[in-house]
């Protein structure tokens, strides 16, 4: 009674210490990409869209009517719906093992990292988890006794997990299988009341084969076809090392324990539990082989590991004091790792410190920055301008922040990669450019950070075949040019050669470079349709000299071959800047460039380190 006892009142204060530092993050972090394009689709409500079926859109719509146009309203249903997933965990372990177990299992569905975040940010994986672990505990109860609460249960579950993601069929055929494995799950099997439940849940795919049937199956090429090359390679051991580390090594060895101890133990619901957490696990890890590595898929095999769960407290019962000690402090450390790493997102200052590194959150930062200057220079213009955005991401988050779910998106290479334009034609936001506009004025919002730099002057061009030739843009460089935003006021319809943004490169000082004496420069600059005046040097913003511009430079007009600036070969810039007076330290180095059509540009500033 005693171990039952403390193991109750642990679960209870890590429940109420996790959940209040996820509100507190949840308040504070700038929303996520896909978040705000799902609340776009909450916007407009639908039975299915293009890329996820209905339920993640109705929470978003449910969140913000309730709890404001907020970061925290829009992610308030999911917080809700991941509060809920330690409590379930607890109530199938203790139901299959004990009331203490029950407790323990409990603690580790709030110290796994992967669960443990859950809900910070309106996305699927929170009622898929919550589908999970229903359809979990269902099954376990059919293997006692088929009974009219058990299938209710079961319909329920797989109807969540049906309007939730494409993903959970793998969820459902592991769970057949499993059942089909096991002599009670054969008999459970056999009652017509399972297949009821089973027909409930196969008709909440109807509104998702629906869309795609409307929609020449775009959804279902997109998610099982588009996105994956399906052909093998080596980065599925990545995705396996990366899981270890993400769920902490001790915690994600002893779930595979308990998974190989579990299939071998003569107890129905623990062999069931290992089957299907383990099939689960099995089954994304060898996915991890052949399907799509661009996009973010850590989060995949969470459903297995949260089925696996309840087996946990029994095998750590076994191993010696200081193992599970270690196990769950290692779990701890975990969690705390990936709330701060959510904590320092949140965190302006800590975003711009990290502009020159691989981890920089690009999909958080800059959004607010982006939207201040939109309602700036939006109020300088005529009352009948529009707002375009260059992409989905834009659009969506502009969307957001402005309260305007109806703002023009022009046709973006971003929009086909994560499976929004058919959305967006269908809402009839995705629009050809000046063309639909007519001799409206419009303010033209473009992501120049949002392509591959190599791919950047061919989306220029791109924009001038849209909308013709660009006027000088407002450039907005948060974090440091990392990510860089261009506004365009397109009062009138223009006519002429293609006027692009400029384009620089500094092949020297490389990026983290170390200055000792005066900063030698090398480096090229150029600007489509008009061509560059003159280049100045910024260190810290400001400017410390100008470059020397117009130096002989004949390869950047090779690989640039669409290139139509008039100075070619003579783009180049180099020279010498004194910087006696600059203490030591960190700086950030940057170009002016100032275009012959009057434009000045700040480019993208990196970091260098003066020494004395």
């Amino acid at each position: 009674m005693q171990d039952e006892l403390r193991a109750r009142q642990r679960f209870l204060v890590l429940f109420a210490v996790v959940l209040a530092i996820k509100v507190l993050v949840a308040a504070r972090l700038p929303l996520f990409v896909d978040e705000a394009f799902y609340w776009l689709e909450g916007q407009h409500l639908a039975a299915a869209y293009s890329d996820l079926p209905g339920l993640t859109a109705w929470l978003t719509r449910l969140g913000v009517t309730l709890g404001g146009n907020t970061p925290l309203g829009l992610r308030a249903p999911f917080l809700m719906i991941a509060a809920a997933l330690p409590w379930l965990v607890v109530h199938i372990t203790r139901r299959e093992f004990g009331e203490a177990y029950g407790w323990q299992a409990g603690c580790f569905a709030l110290l796994l990292p992967l669960a443990g975040t859950l809900g910070l940010l309106a996305l699927p994986d929170a009622a898929m988890a919550l589908a999970t672990l229903l359809c979990v505990d269902a099954g376990a109860r059919l293997l006692r006794r088929v009974d009219a609460g058990g299938a209710l249960e079961l319909a329920l579950g797989l109807a969540i997990g049906a309007l939730t993601h494409y993903r959970f069929i793998g969820v459902i055929a592991v769970g057949f299988v499993a059942l089909l494995l096991l002599a009670d799950g054969r008999q459970a099997l056999r009652d017509v009341r399972v297949w009821t439940a089973v027909a409930f849940g196969a008709a909440a795919w109807t509104p998702l084969l629906a869309w795609n049937f409307d929609n020449a199956d775009a959804g279902l090429r997109f998610q099982l076809v588009d996105r994956h090359p399906w052909a093998f390679h080596a980065d599925g051991i990545s995705f396996v090392v990366i899981q270890a580390l993400l769920v902490t090594p001790l915690l994600f060895a002893a779930l595979a324990i308990a998974a190989w101890r579990g299939g071998r133990s003569a107890l129905p619901a623990s062999r069931y539990l290992a089957l299907l957490g383990g099939l689960v696990v099995l089954g994304f890890f060898a996915l991890g082989f052949f399907a799509d590595t661009e996009r973010v898929s850590f989060h995949w095999p969470l459903p297995g590991y949260l089925a696996l769960l309840p087996l946990l407290p029994a095998l750590l019962a076994r191993w010696p004091a200081w193992l599970r000690a270690a196990t769950w402090s290692l779990s701890a450390v975990g969690l705390v790792a990936m709330l701060g790493y959510y904590v320092v997102v949140s965190l302006p200052e800590v975003r711009a410190q990290s502009a020159a590194e691989k981890w920089y959150p690009s999909n958080f930062a800059g959004w607010d920055r982006l939207a201040d200057a939109v309602r700036l220079e939006w109020s300088a213009m005529p009352a009948n301008t529009r707002i375009v955005a260059e992409n989905f991401k834009l659009g969506a988050e502009l969307g957001f922040a402005l309260g305007d779910a109806n703002i023009p998106v022009l046709d973006h290479p971003l929009n086909h990669k994560h499976g929004r334009a058919p959305q967006l034609k269908l809402w009839g936001l995705q629009t050809p450019g000046r063309a639909a506009w007519g001799d409206a004025p419009v303010l033209l919002v473009v992501g120049a950070s949002d392509v591959q730099y190599k791919t950047l002057l061919a989306r220029y061009h791109a924009l001038c075949d849209a909308v013709g030739p660009l006027p000088p843009p407002r450039v907005i460089n948060v974090d440091h040019g990392r990510q860089r935003f261009l506004l365009f006021r397109l009062d009138r319809p223009r006519a002429g050669r293609c006027t692009t943004p400029a384009m620089a490169w500094l092949d020297a000082p490389v990026a983290g470079a170390k200055v000792a004496g005066p900063l030698e420069l090398a480096g090229w600059a150029f600007k489509d349709g008009v061509g560059i005046a003159r280049v100045d040097v910024t260190l810290d913003g400001k400017v410390i000299g100008p470059a020397e511009y117009g130096r002989h430079n004949d390869g950047v007009a090779r690989y640039w071959k669409i290139s139509t600036d008039p100075q070619h070969p003579l783009v180049g810039l180099g020279g010498k800047i004194d910087l006696g007076g600059v203490p030591a330290g960190r700086h950030w180095l940057g170009l002016r460039l100032h275009g012959r059509d009057g434009s000045i540009e700040d480019w993208s500033e990196q970091p260098i380190e003066v020494v004395r």
